[in-house]
């Protein structure tokens, strides 16, 4: 698992930067109803993706959570006042308090199925009866778009998937949420290359190869193979789900 506060001051420029951001928070809004008043964005990282909902919905009040200081304190760079450092697991917050909670890309890294069931609820208390949850799912399948890249690391171990569709609308339901749609977007500038991966390999990005592991290096001269070496394959394409909570009866 990286280093989320040493990763802050880079983290932005090798994820995709602002178009991705973009693109995921067009696609997020479009699953949160218009006439959304208040917003938490649980594990808001640097606050990329967060300050751009607030930007795009002026009657938006956001409010961003993340357990890392690193993250949390360049998140509140951003969006000065709107941050607080928590742990998804236990918000601090009262129930029903937002219309709308989003979660980017924070459910593939939890440990496991007990860790993803414990935010979902989270989410699901602070949420208000009538009000929206969007998250992203499938994370890690996303990168793998059929190139000699993925062909390549096709053998290597590979950590369960926490936020496997299924898996998370079960959670979910659960919850007492219901379904209600579905977004992709796609990761701009997040297409691998040959020399882009091995580094990556090397940094300790693929965690269940880890750096001084053999396989790296393995994985690394295979790589070094491929033809191309700077050239980005295709941009991986994110899917959202978005969930809705019940009005509370008459």
């Amino acid at each position: 698992m990286l280093d989320y506060d040493k990763e802050a001051d880079a983290y932005d420029v090798t994820r995709g930067g602002e178009p991705r951001a973009a693109a995921a928070a067009e696609a997020v809004l479009g699953l949160v109803p218009e006439g959304a008043r208040r917003l938490l964005d649980v594990a808001c990282g640097t606050g990329i993706v967060t300050r751009r909902f607030a930007a795009a919905r002026p009657g938006l009040r956001v409010t961003g959570v993340d357990l890392t200081y690193g993250m949390a304190r360049t998140a509140a760079e951003r969006l000065p006042g709107a941050i607080v450092l928590a742990d998804s697991r236990r918000l601090p917050f009262p129930d029903g308090a937002f219309d709308a909670v989003t979660s980017v890309w924070l459910l593939n890294l939890l440990d496991g199925p007990g860790d993803v069931r414990e935010v979902v609820a989270e989410c699901a208390r602070v949420l208000r009866p009538g009000g929206a949850y969007v998250t992203t799912v499938d994370k890690a399948a996303a990168h793998d778009v059929g190139s000699d890249i993925d062909a390549v690391l096709a053998p290597r171990p590979r950590r369960p998937a926490q936020d496997a569709t299924e898996a998370v609308t079960s959670y979910a339901v659960a919850c007492g949420l219901d379904p209600v749609g579905r977004a992709r977007f796609p990761g701009v500038g997040q297409g691998r290359s040959p020399r882009s991966t091995a580094a990556d390999l090397r940094r300790g990005w693929f965690t269940r190869v880890p750096p001084d592991d053999p396989l790296a290096e393995r994985f690394a001269a295979r790589l070094a193979a491929l033809p191309d070496q700077d050239r980005r394959r295709a941009d991986p394409v994110f899917s959202v789900l978005g969930f809705r909570k019940p009005e509370r009866s008459p």
